[in-house]
């Protein structure tokens, strides 16, 4: 299977979340993410806008729940999402509610390791929760504190211990991307710093139609590594 190209919406207007939307969408992304400060500013305006813009595209919330796992996903499935993130570090029945709600909506559920202190134990967990996909995440904070940092260093032990898709997230280059689609990641985020500044929040310069499809083109040339049945 080719991997899917995902790209996180993280501006604070729907005005430039739709118009990044579109420039990803002609440049052959397949997921479209109603980022945390999309959901900041806008709320479930900004998912209802997606949806109404793109009625046949999936739409992934990035909530980050920690609390409320069963309201944060109705709120969003009613709005429009196809999945919701919730916290691999939240309480376990935070991600019981968010799962057992996302179910009757027909959305599905990824759970976000980002934080956790044993980032494999937590993805393993959340598999045997019921979660849709794994999410191996280095928060654009850690980033800029933590020189180096990226979601590389935990993806091969995650994707040897969870049958699951997983996802790496996190100020990866184009060559970052292709290594995790190499490694087995099946699903892959546009983000910081290839769609935002990688020191702020901002949309990058006029090129990022062109950036985006280079990226898109790219990585899915590249067929993700077979992952042994556990």
């Amino acid at each position: 299977m080719k991997p899917i190209v995902q790209v996180s919406l993280d501006v604070t207007t729907i005005d430039e979340a739709l118009e990044i939307a579109h420039g990803a969408l002609r440049a052959g992304v397949d997921w479209l993410e109603a980022g945390t400060p999309l959901i900041l500013a806008e709320g479930l305006h900004g998912v209802r806008a997606l949806r109404k813009e793109f009625p046949d595209r999936t739409i992934v919330a990035d909530l980050k729940t920690m609390d409320g796992g069963g309201l944060e996903t109705e709120m969003m499935a009613v709005a429009g999402a196809n999945i919701v993130v919730v916290m691999a570090v939240a309480h376990p029945a935070t991600i019981k509610e968010a799962l057992r709600v996302g179910r009757k909506h027909g959305v599905k559920v990824m759970g976000d390791v980002l934080a956790a202190p044993d980032k494999v134990k937590a993805a393993v967990e959340l598999q045997k929760m019921g979660v849709d996909y794994i999410v191996v995440h280095t928060g654009f904070d850690e980033r800029h504190y933590i020189k180096g940092a990226s979601p590389l260093d935990d993806l091969p032990q995650v994707l040897e211990a969870v049958e699951i898709p997983v996802q790496a997230v996190g100020g990866l280059s184009i060559e970052d991307a292709i290594k995790a689609v190499e490694m087995g990641s099946e699903l892959f985020v546009i983000g910081a710093p290839l769609v935002i500044s990688n020191e702020k929040f901002e949309v990058a310069d006029g090129r990022f139609e062109q950036v985006l499809k280079e990226i898109v083109d790219r990585v899915k040339a590249v067929s993700p590594k077979k992952r042994s049945k556990r």
